[in-house]
């Protein structure tokens, strides 16, 4: 922590043993400060206003006149911006339910605040930033790039999809009873610069320039690893995305916006050795005849499938440095905050 004021008081403390000294007068002279130390504390006080409306009969008009009562005093009993605010940091960025923080302020402050009164507390707040919130729709429509997520919440009791666009400024969340294709074209974020996402089937659906989440193929093929050690593609699938990772953390370290051709073709010669292996390792079963439908691919096979089609997208982020190799921050704002809120009804 670093001190940026002056201290409200200074208390000077001179050794112990010169308490009692009869040459202690004669030293303060040559006396310095020798080290500093800060004690920081916070004081809360309640404070109570009184706002009394005066009554008077005009000699005039003979009509009773009254004091007009200030815009933000509605009743007998008027909570202030800082109560409100402590409120709503508590109830939201805290986390805390609107029954918890009802019991924190009446035993903290000897406020007899009911649920009711947070909840409505909180519902203002939202429809002040209404008009933010907006904002952050429209900049995230114009980003350059944005990461999407969804993921399951409780709201008011009922299971909701909580639909996600972020980027390092702006998190715009969107509740819906859709999942999908459906709940996102509700959302109604336009993008027109790269979508990076999990690789789910409802991304595609929107003709955007897309990127893959590769912090999501590494756990698949950890699971392949662990699972199927006769395997050999995947390790080296592994290798494969984590040298391009610090590939271009090197070149970034030199202020490079995307890797080099030679280095480009090289790992692209290398991805497609690797798919070949993979696929000879695990060829498609024929069925017979007679059963209709898809024949069964098992999750091994549908991932060898899913790089090779998607090529372009797995290494979007090797060709374009503005591109994030992994979807964290769609991951953190998806599970984060649609949680957090649906902890604090």
């Amino acid at each position: 922590m670093v001190i940026t004021r002056e201290p409200d008081t200074t208390q000077t403390l001179i050794p112990d043993a010169c308490k009692n000294c009869p040459n202690w007068k004669r030293c303060k002279g040559t006396a310095c400060v020798g080290e500093t130390r800060y004690k920081v504390d916070i004081q809360v006080i309640q404070t109570l206003d009184a706002y009394e409306s005066m009554e008077v009969k005009c000699p005039k008009t003979n009509q009773t006149l009254k004091g007009t009562f200030p815009s933000d005093i509605k009743g007998q009993i008027q909570y202030g911006e800082s109560i409100a605010s402590l409120i709503v940091t508590l109830n939201t960025v805290g986390a805390v339910s609107a029954k918890r923080t009802q019991e924190i302020l009446g035993s903290l402050f000897d406020l007899p605040i009911s649920t009711g009164t947070v909840l409505k507390m909180v519902s203002r707040c939202a429809a002040k930033v209404s008009s933010v919130v907006e904002t952050i729709k429209e900049h995230m429509c114009n980003s350059a790039k944005a990461h999407f997520d969804e993921t399951g919440t409780r709201v008011d009791g009922h299971t909701r999809w909580a639909h996600v666009a972020s980027d390092e400024l702006f998190t715009y969340l969107f509740f819906s009873c859709k999942r999908g294709h459906a709940g996102m074209t509700e959302m109604d974020v336009l993008l027109h610069g790269v979508a990076i996402h999990d690789c789910w089937a409802s991304y595609w659906k929107f003709n955007v320039l897309h990127a893959i989440c590769c912090a999501h193929l590494l756990r698949e093929l950890n699971g392949v690893i662990e699972n199927h050690p006769e395997q050999t593609w995947a390790p080296r699938f592994k290798k494969l995305l984590l040298d391009m990772k610090k590939t271009k953390e090197d070149a970034i370290a030199m202020n490079l916006a995307s890797a080099d051709e030679h280095t480009i073709q090289y790992y692209n010669e290398e991805y497609d050795a690797i798919i070949q292996v993979a696929f000879a390792e695990n060829p498609m079963v024929t069925t017979e005849a007679k059963k209709k439908g898809r024949p069964k691919k098992g999750k091994v096979l549908a991932l060898i499938e899913r790089l090779q089609k998607y090529k372009g997208e797995v290494c979007h982020f090797l060709k374009d440095f503005q591109i994030d190799f992994d979807n964290n921050q769609a991951l953190y704002a998806g599970y984060f905050y649609p949680h957090l809120f649906g902890k604090c009804a």
